[in-house]
């Protein structure tokens, strides 16, 4: 086991930001983290990697118990390497950037060359050798920025949105890096994103946070909703169109979340509309690993994931009218 962690818990100034009963993380193996902002995304990556201490719980690493004191986790931190969203160069050369750890761990500069070299032609940067780091694009650090966090040869790479602040060329050279990186030297890597189709494209797991806590799934289709009984049925309303049943109580104000997995889309063949019958249209679709993301307009945007079998059994494309169903099983009452 790569990190198992129990109660583990993070706070700042009294609030709660990190708040995780259970954690258990294989090694060898790609992980997506995705939440919204404030899920406390980058506090895990931030304890995972040694560099910040947790309020609470325990954290196991390869099975052992991590000690937060300075001389245990030293010898961790050499192991797990976090690449930031917005990594920082010297304004030395390239080469020197790429070797600064190993020169401080006293390598020699013939064999600190060659695994610069090396790790920069995986990442596309060989040409880039003598190249002063401050002239550099976004996507030219990053990939610097990978390239020095490989030359260290740690076991775990921890990324930060490592494409959210970089081209769409950059973004699809970073991801090729990702896949590399973890079918060529079998490293166990952990990508932060708010991007659901990259956690699709790199992992083969995928972690939910939400408010701090683990989630089941990623919570979309968020809304406030006024709510009232009706005919004997706890209703939520968005807005003034849509309707939908709630599993158990809530408050006017509430927001709830409506699992996208868990909403069944279909052809329109007429038929009142109600809590259970939305009538509306799709807006967009596009891949997302096996399955298909419907944008559907049903009064307000809702998401839906749909198989790929499943829709073009149905012949649905853009533009079509469909009928939606939001089953109560799939709809979180957030509070």
């Amino acid at each position: 086991m790569l990190y198992q962690a129990r109660n583990l818990r993070r706070e700042y100034d009294g609030r709660v930001v990190l708040n995780i009963p259970e954690l258990h993380l294989e090694e060898g193996r790609v992980y997506g983290l995705l939440g919204p902002n404030g899920s406390g995304k980058s506090t895990l990556l931030s304890l995972l990697s040694f560099l910040e201490r947790p309020s609470g719980g325990n954290l196991w690493y390869r099975n052992r118990l991590v000690r937060f004191d300075e001389p245990s986790l030293l010898p961790l931190r050499r192991e797990v390497v976090l690449v930031d969203q917005h990594p920082i160069l010297f304004s030395s050369s390239v080469a020197a950037n790429v070797g600064f750890g190993l020169k401080m761990r006293g390598m020699g500069s013939r064999e600190r060359n060659r695994v610069v070299e090396e790790c920069l032609e995986l990442v596309g940067m060989r040409d880039f050798f003598k190249a002063r780091g401050y002239r550099l694009s976004g996507g030219e650090t990053q990939r610097v920025a990978i390239a020095r966090a490989l030359a260290c040869s740690p076991r775990v790479l921890l990324f930060d949105e490592p494409t959210a602040s970089v081209d769409v060329e950059s973004r699809i050279a970073i991801e090729a890096i990702i896949k590399r990186i973890h079918q060529e030297r079998g490293m166990s890597v952990i990508v932060c994103t708010h991007d659901r189709l990259q956690a699709a494209r790199l992992a083969r797991e995928i972690l939910f946070l939400f408010a701090g806590r683990p989630s089941e799934f990623a919570h979309e289709n968020i809304f406030s909703v006024q709510v009232r009984e009706e005919n004997g049925a706890n209703r939520a309303w968005i807005g003034d169109t849509v309707a939908v049943d709630l599993p158990g109580p809530a408050r006017s104000g509430d927001k709830i979340s409506i699992n996208p997995k868990s909403i069944a889309v279909e052809p329109d063949t007429g038929g009142e509309s109600g809590p259970a019958r939305l009538h509306g249209h799709i807006a967009q679709l596009s891949k997302e690993g096996d399955r298909v993301r419907l944008v559907v307009e049903v009064g307000v945007p809702l998401t839906a994931l749909l198989r790929k079998k499943q829709l073009l059994e149905q012949g649905l494309t853009v533009g079509d009218p469909v009928l939606v169903r939001c089953p109560e099983h799939g709809i979180e009452v957030l509070g």
